[in-house]
């Protein structure tokens, strides 16, 4: 854009926003859009910006170089959303290249219609990939449930303990096992490192132990405990050191 042309933009602004274009804002403006031309869509950037109100009620719209340089730049590609290159058969990387950017120019300028929609991929999966999915446990597309109990019914569960409700404490999939003492901090009790055998066990699938079992456990752990705590009140017990005087010589 020379100072001529950029005089003449500075009047289509002005149409807007009553400037008083001068000489100096013309050169001014002619070196920021140094190599942005005159066109539909220069002119189209300056109605862009005004058509946008600020965002301040009261402040008083006055495009710039670089608002013109910004909005034209998004008009133009616009118009590519959609564009997907059309090859000719056996072209060198340098036709390639011409005929790339030819196309990109003539539809970016607006000389050739733009794409109205995207090329959509067409066929379905092989037969053999069908039946590796068929393999691996799968029953079709599924239908969306009716309710959001049949949904969360149907939902991913994890692996592992957190992947089942705790018969324990009731602990829900995804959370933690939890002590059955609260505190102030955790009002519904204070979340376990490690999860409850029972969770552990139901996850793994393994049979639940009877009341018959979990008592002669239980009891089994309170004699271990027993024994332990035995151990080491004898070894905090040390007995007094007997002193022998030895008799004079």
């Amino acid at each position: 854009m020379n100072p001529r042309e950029a005089a003449e933009l500075l009047g289509h602004c002005s149409a807007f926003d009553n400037r008083k274009p001068s000489q100096a804002a013309a050169i001014a403006w002619a070196s920021a859009l140094h190599d942005v031309p005159l066109d539909n869509d220069a002119k189209a950037a300056v109605a862009a910006y005004y058509t946008t109100p600020p965002k301040d009620p009261d402040a008083k719209l006055w495009v710039l170089p670089h608002h013109v340089r910004t909005l034209r730049s998004k008009i133009r590609s616009q118009r590519l959303e959609n564009f997907q290159y059309t090859p000719i058969g056996d072209e060198s990387v340098g036709e390639y290249l011409a005929r790339y950017r030819g196309q990109v120019q003539a539809i970016a300028s607006g000389r050739i219609a733009p794409p109205t929609g995207r090329l959509a991929l067409e066929g379905g999966p092989s037969a053999s990939f069908m039946r590796q999915l068929e393999d691996r446990g799968w029953e079709g597309n599924r239908t969306v449930p009716d309710s959001d109990e049949e949904s969360l019914a149907d939902t991913v569960r994890r692996s592992g303990p957190l992947g089942v409700e705790c018969p324990v404490c009731a602990a829900e999939i995804g959370h933690p096992c939890k002590s059955g003492r609260a505190t102030a901090k955790f009002p519904l009790g204070k979340p376990l490192p490690k999860p409850h055998t029972a969770r552990t066990r139901e996850a793994a699938g393994e049979p639940q132990l009877t009341v018959e079992q979990r008592a002669t456990q239980e009891q089994r752990i309170r004699e271990a405990s027993a024994r332990t705590l035995a151990r080491l009140a004898a070894e905090q017990t040390i007995p007094d050191a007997e002193i022998i005087e030895e008799e004079a010589s």
